[in-house]
């Protein structure tokens, strides 16, 4: 039937006709989405036009008035009308009388209203008390009777709205907050709420009044299709049930998905997530640019006063090579090219991630759309930025979700596709599958001081569940998987080895704990055969507690835990049977030997720096490539101080340290002397490398003490605070038992920081202790050292000094 055949019926018949026409309309499915929504829309448009007309007649100065959804032609199968007549108060009894002549015909119908009589006067006096009837009003439209009164309404609610947004878009902000504490996120919600829920159709009619203010507007791309589709899955449910719910509960959803042609209940789950979380991410978007206009209209006309006119300049803070802070968002600098540096995006998100703040909307885009895929395997500065993402505490989640926007989470890890948005049918898991992977990640770094490779820790949280996505267990898929990934992000074999059995057994513990007996020999050590190493036991571990507590409420407890425990203890002692015999100490190379017999020679230390560049990917070198890092071999006489010296020095010129190695080298028969020597990798935090004869001529101040690092570095942080979005755990600082007959072998892991090192060698020194070997790495954002030290004759320390030494470092380290 026709659109006209329906609109001719409706007139021959008046209501029973309109009904007739309706029912044919919802139940021949011919049409479907918008298309129906506007048939219906327009039906029953014609319908109450003609009870408009039949009871008006002669009447002057009324309207009536489409308000809210149907206001947009948005009718689903069970929407209420929502409905305004209008009239400017000269017969007021008269309008009563129409309106019965309207309301009784459409719920004799059955029909839900919402209705209300009022002046234009009363309408706007109505609207500035009620947040929710202005927002209703904004979408008012014209259906019969007086047009200019209904014109000259929309004028002036419109000019209301714009003129008192600054006091209203807070309001409505608070508004969408408190639904969504009430009624959960609805791209994470097993049975959500399709318009009440945080990034349902309420927050999808929110950001058109926003854009309606003139003030902001929310990113366009995608946003109209989510919406389409969160209102189709509406007019599904209400098809299915013959009710006007909102509420897509688990024993309608496959006849949800039968009504839109999809495959099952978890498609149909998948499509709502999507469409969510695109409402969800430009309310976002839209309500931090509110925040922005809102407190630059406050500060301008103060800073005009101040400066007398013209506009301020927003300052611009570095935050990495490429990335700035601007008025509270991360942007990219000025002189970044995403074209050509393709690890870019990391840097960007990683930075933001650690200051907790918002990537910009801009930035993220200009990136998607530019940015060079990262050559495979990926470059070591790509594969630490995404550990440093990983590690950043809460403040990843709203990064990733940006990043993810705009499709470079798939780009970078292409598996991740197959769990984005994939629904959980587990009482037990809160979150889908990608968000479950990431707030694994959130919790693991709470416990990178736990373990001696947290950047390990960090990507099996994120990668423990990524073979969810394909048939078959997911774990045995999973380690599949993450061998892929582990390569291609840059991990050597035998990282990539430990990664791929963290994946395949990240639910042995709590499965082995919970459900065998652990007084058997046979349990536990099937256990460390399946683990192999303490190292890795000891990541596991972590990973199984982070897995829990992401999971939900109902999936870890106390008890849980000690059983968990209890049963690494067994295993540890298992694995402590096979004792590795200690490697041999590799011999110096050529280079190396050089740095040492010049240093003895001179008395000075001695330095080789080699960059390391990279040309963009897939491109041939052209001019001179830009340095991504160097290596820094040191030789020095063997003194006190060397390590606090060094350390100081780089970080007095903004170099990150990477990796450090300090050793004593045994030099060649016939040269006398001592040496240590110094293997250290290093990358500028921005801005160009320094000079080698800069870095020596500094070194050899630092080592007779004509230069105050301590002033220098102290006097910089005053002078440019840095600023700290993340609340990282507490340092930690332990003696490894046994693990050297020469040495008290310390080890830190901290919170990366500048000058970090400096103030370890520098409190060693001051406990009066020697640092004989030190290995230390920087993983991600975590700092994770060890230092071979000794007292002055050059044995290991007693066991009251250690505890001295342990508890005064972790005092400097706090302070």
């Amino acid at each position: 039937m026709s659109s006209t055949d329906v609109r001719k019926e409706t007139e021959d018949s008046g209501p029973s006709g309109y009904a007739a026409a309706r029912l044919r309309l919802l139940s021949e499915g011919a049409q479907s989405g918008p298309p129906r929504r506007s048939a219906l829309s327009e039906l029953t448009d014609d319908w109450l036009s003609g009870l408009f007309t039949a009871g008006a007649e002669g009447m002057r100065g009324v309207s009536l008035v489409a308000v809210g959804g149907y206001g947009r032609g948005e009718l689903s199968p069970r929407s209420d009308l929502d409905l305004l007549l209008l009239h400017d108060g000269s017969d007021s009894g008269a309008v009563a009388a129409l309106a019965d002549r309207i309301w009784y015909p459409v719920w004799d119908l059955g029909l839900a209203l919402d209705h209300s009589v009022r002046t234009p006067v009363e309408a706007r006096k109505t609207a500035g008390e009620d947040l929710k009837v202005q927002l209703g009003l904004l979408d008012a439209r014209h259906l019969a009777g007086d047009l200019g009164l209904t014109a000259g309404l929309r004028t002036a609610v419109l000019a209301d709205w714009r003129n008192q947004a600054p006091k209203r878009l807070p309001e409505l902000q608070e508004l969408c907050a408190e639904r969504a504490e009430r009624q959960g996120e609805l791209q994470y919600l097993l049975e959500p709420d399709l318009k009440e829920a945080r990034g349902g159709l309420r927050d999808a009619t929110a950001l058109r009044a926003v854009a309606a203010s003139w003030l902001a507007d929310a990113p366009r791309e995608g946003l109209d299709d989510a919406r389409r589709r969160l209102l189709d899955v509406r007019d599904a449910l209400h098809l299915a049930t013959g009710r006007a719910t909102d509420r897509l509960a688990l024993q309608e959803q496959d006849q949800v998905a039968a009504e839109l042609g999809l495959l099952d209940a978890d498609t149909l789950l998948r499509q709502v997530y999507e469409a969510a979380r695109v409402v969800s991410y430009a309310s976002d978007v839209t309500w931090r640019e509110v925040g922005r206009v809102l407190r630059s209209r406050a500060v301008r006309p103060r800073l005009r006063a101040m400066l007398g006119g013209g506009k301020p300049v927003a300052e611009r803070s570095p935050l990495a090579e490429g990335v700035v802070e601007m008025d509270g968002e991360v942007v990219l600098a000025r002189a970044a090219r995403p074209e050509r540096d393709p690890v870019l995006p990391l840097r960007a998100a990683a930075a933001a991630a650690q200051a907790g703040l918002p990537l910009s909307l801009h930035a993220v885009r200009r990136m998607a759309a530019h940015a060079r895929p990262l050559s495979t395997p990926w470059p070591a500065e790509a594969r630490e930025q995404l550990v440093t993402l990983l590690g950043s505490g809460a403040p990843t989640i709203d990064v990733w979700e940006a990043l993810e926007a705009e499709g470079l989470i798939t780009r970078l890890l292409p598996d991740w596709e197959r769990v984005r948005c994939r629904p959980q049918r587990n009482a037990v898991h809160i979150w889908t599958v990608d968000r479950h992977l990431i707030e694994t990640a959130v919790r693991a770094s709470e416990f990178t001081r736990r373990v001696h490779r947290p950047d390990l820790l960090l990507v099996a949280a994120l990668l423990h569940d990524i073979g969810k996505g394909w048939p078959g267990d997911h774990s045995v898929a999973g380690e599949i998987i993450a061998k892929d990934v582990a390569a291609r992000i840059g991990f050597d074999r035998e990282d990539v080895a430990v990664l791929a059995t963290l994946v395949r057994h990240h639910l042995l513990l709590i499965d082995t704990a919970t459900r065998r007996d652990l007084e058997d020999p046979e349990t536990v050590r099937s256990v460390a055969e399946a683990v192999g190493t303490p190292s890795t036991l000891e990541l596991l571990h972590a990973l199984t507690e982070a897995d829990a507590l992401a999971t939900g409420p109902a999936a870890w407890s106390s008890w849980r835990g000690s059983l968990v425990t209890d049963l690494v203890k067994r295993v540890a002692a298992v694995l402590a049977g096979d004792d590795p015999a200690e490697p041999e100490a590799a011999a110096p190379t050529a280079e190396q030997e050089r740095l040492a017999i010049e240093a003895v020679a001179t008395g000075s230390p001695v330095l080789s720096l080699r960059a390391q560049t990279e040309p963009p990917t897939g491109e041939e070198p052209s001019g001179d490539p830009e340095p991504l890092g160097v290596e820094l071999l040191i030789a020095v006489p063997d003194q006190p101080g060397v390590l606090p010296a060094v350390a100081g020095v780089l970080a007095m010129h903004r170099l990150t340290v990477r990796t450090a190695e300090l050793t004593a080298l045994d030099l060649p028969d016939g040269v006398e002397g001592s040496v240590l020597l110094l293997n250290w990798r290093v990358a500028a935090e921005y801005g160009s490398l320094p000079q080698a004869a800069r870095l020596r001529a500094d070194l050899v101040r630092a080592l007779d003490g004509s230069l105050d690092i301590a002033g220098r570095l102290a006097e910089r942080d005053a002078a440019y605070p840095r600023r700290r979005g993340v609340v990282a755990p507490p340092p930690r600082v332990t003696v490894a038992p046994a693990a050297s007959r020469l040495a008290t072998v310390i080890e830190v892991r901290a919170q990366d920081a500048p000058g970090l090192l400096f103030r370890i060698g520098r409190a060693l020194e001051d406990a009066s202790v020697r640092v004989r070997s030190a290995h230390v790495s920087t993983l991600g954002a975590n700092a994770v050292d060890a230092f071979y030290v000794t007292g002055p004759e050059g044995a290991p320390l007693p066991g009251d000094e250690v505890a001295s030494v342990t508890r005064k470092l972790e005092e400097t380290l706090r302070g």
